[in-house]
């Protein structure tokens, strides 16, 4: 991107140097926006996502002349989703004087990196992370762009419980924050509709062969699979389930919001509900944006638009705090409504934001689209 300087860091050393001074920097000094995902590992797909974001964001920052009149500089770095990981990779993002932080990603590196974020006084805002507990902590400068999983689970609970009340369900997760967390909030749904899962099961990330739970599933005889996880293993279990002859309809969410979930199951995934936000990229005021998007290779799917949204939001709470003291900048975004590419924007004092909207995506024929009602 032109006006835009790149650099990763990994965890294990720090590649640029970033001024240290960021609150108090001279006018010639840039204004560092760090982003934090699995730029690696099983869900780079979702980080690759981000970082698009957030670097087009900030070249476009750029092209309207910067922030307080500096110019803005990105380093990205990767997570891989690795709760320890995450927290070293925030703690060298604070010993080099970063101010905000666009991440993480999966809410098991985005909930102990926040201790961390909060320690140091820098700005975190997740474009991804649904785990209710990470705005539950009472911090205030931590912030998501993003709706939550008691409320994705809700979605998801009220359909099973609805359509199919009489045949036999099963939750399965990953043992993550995020899986955990979705498959708690679809259970606790479909209890209070008085359903009973007839299979509750986790599963570990990172494997590939999953037929010895596909086989108890189909011992099971059920005929709904709801997935608290990633595309990753989701496409894995989904393939295996075909090829076992198990034609259950396959039901998740957000963590499956990515073309590689198709790349992984072929024909397989057709059919795959899935909860996520209203896709930003019908948005006619985001035409223009997405087309750029395009034009350089790539698809702004899933939480692409998402995160140059957290971009969006820190850069206009620093104008209007006139500042990027993280105490002024948080007390800007709290309370405030902001416009941006994936609609209007207003947060509570949690840091959550106040319109939360949910709905349904059908995997078809390699794409996902947005239904009316599932």
């Amino acid at each position: 991107m032109i006006g835009l300087r790149t650099v990763a860091i990994g965890v294990g050393m720090l590649v640029a140097a970033i001024p240290a001074g960021w609150g108090t920097a001279i006018a010639a000094e840039p204004v560092t926006i760090a982003m934090a995902g699995p730029l690696s590992g099983q869900n780079a797909a979702m980080g690759e996502q981000q970082r698009r974001g957030v670097e087009l964001a900030a070249a476009d920052l750029n092209a309207a002349g910067g922030l307080l009149g500096r110019q803005v500089t990105v380093i990205a770095g990767d997570d891989a989703c690795e709760p320890k990981q995450a927290v070293a990779l925030a703690n060298r993002y604070a010993g080099a004087g970063v101010g905000v932080v666009i991440g993480h990603f999966c809410s098991s590196s985005s909930i102990p990196a926040s201790r961390v974020y909060h320690e140091e006084n820098i700005i975190q805002i997740t474009p991804a992370s649904t785990n209710p507990a990470l705005t539950e902590q009472g911090f205030s400068n931590v912030f998501r762009v993003c709706g939550r999983d008691d409320q994705q689970g809700a979605v998801a609970g009220a359909f099973l419980a609805d359509r199919f009340h009489d045949r036999a369900i099963a939750i399965i997760h990953d043992k993550t924050a995020y899986g955990t967390g979705l498959a708690a909030e679809t259970r606790a749904a479909l209890a209070r509709s008085g359903v009973v899962p007839k299979l509750d099961e986790a599963y570990v990330g990172g494997e590939k062969d999953y037929s010895a739970l596909v086989a108890r599933l189909k011992h099971a005889a059920v005929e709904v699979v709801y997935i608290g996880g990633y595309y990753t293993e989701a496409g894995l279990i989904v393939r295996q389930m075909r090829d076992q002859g198990l034609t259950s309809l396959v039901v998740s969410g957000d963590g499956l919001i990515s073309n590689e979930y198709w790349a992984i199951t072929g024909p397989a995934g057709e059919g795959t509900l899935m909860t996520f936000n209203p896709d930003p990229r019908k948005r006619p005021d985001a035409q223009g944006l997405v087309a750029r998007f395009r034009e350089a290779g790539f698809e702004p799917e899933g939480y692409t638009l998402y995160s140059y949204a957290a971009v969006q939001v820190y850069a206009e709470a620093v104008r209007r705090a006139g500042s990027l003291r993280p105490d002024a900048v948080a007390g800007a975004i709290h309370g405030g409504t902001f416009d941006t590419v994936v609609g209007p924007l207003g947060f509570d004092a949690r840091g959550d934001i106040t319109t939360p909207a949910y709905v349904w995506f059908e995997w078809h024929d390699g794409q996902y689209r947005e239904l009316d009602r599932p």
